[in-house]
């Protein structure tokens, strides 16, 4: 045995091999053969740095909504990498809420988005909501659906009930503070950004558009 694997623990040796050769594949071969999604989230919360990113990276490829929790925690972790990569994984597990069906549905859901089909969007989205009330990312893409309408008001209803379903929704806070702009709701506008950067203080954009939008508010 090597004294690699001697020194670090298994994951962490993993995580330096998939650094050095980017195979995804082996990569969730092999931490899913030595580790359960609950000790990963253990990791992930209390282990050494490198095995907090390694952790973290295998649940945005292996968990799902169930570790929501764990990875918007990791969001706000002392080292930045182990926070780019829960943005990432957090990004991956929120359409893994619900049933199969649903799951499929929300993966949909981003297709008709992208695509403009803002109608279609917003009756999948209702169907899914009806379905499920709390598949947080339904509520979010029928948001986004409802502001490429204009229809700000409604976006601004579900981006609300998205945060609600979960409060790690940053993407949600931000689309709250942009329907509010669009309100010249200066003050409800500032609101939406500061949760987003609370809940995600790398958001180094949002944290230019508060500023922006506190000297605007004094020159009022």
């Amino acid at each position: 045995m090597s004294d690699d694997f001697i020194r670090y623990p298994m994951l962490e040796v993993f995580y330096q091999q998939y650094l050095a050769s980017e195979h995804t594949a082996d990569f969730i071969q092999s931490v899913s053969s030595c580790y359960g999604v609950g000790s990963l989230e253990r990791l992930a919360r209390y282990g050494q740095c490198m095995s907090r990113r390694a952790a973290v990276l295998a649940i945005g490829f292996l968990g799902d909504f169930s570790c929501n929790e764990t990875l918007g925690r990791a969001l706000i972790d002392d080292d930045r990498c182990v926070r780019m990569l829960a943005d990432n994984g957090m990004r991956e597990i929120w359409p893994r809420q619900g049933t199969p069906g649903q799951q499929s549905g929300l993966k949909r859901l981003y297709r008709l988005n992208a695509t403009d089909r803002t109608e279609e969007a917003i009756e999948l989205a209702s169907s899914l909501i009806f379905e499920n009330h709390e598949l947080g990312e339904a509520w979010n893409q029928r948001a986004i659906a409802f502001c490429s309408e204009g229809d700000f008001m409604s976006a601004i209803e579900d981006c609300k009930e998205a945060l609600n379903c979960n409060r790690f929704h940053f993407p949600a806070a931000m689309g709250l503070a942009h329907c509010c702009l669009q309100m010249n709701d200066l003050n409800s506008a500032l609101e939406g950004f500061r949760l987003a950067l609370r809940i995600n203080p790398d958001l180094e954009g949002v944290r230019n558009q508060i500023r922006h939008l506190e000297r605007t508010r004094e020159d009022i």
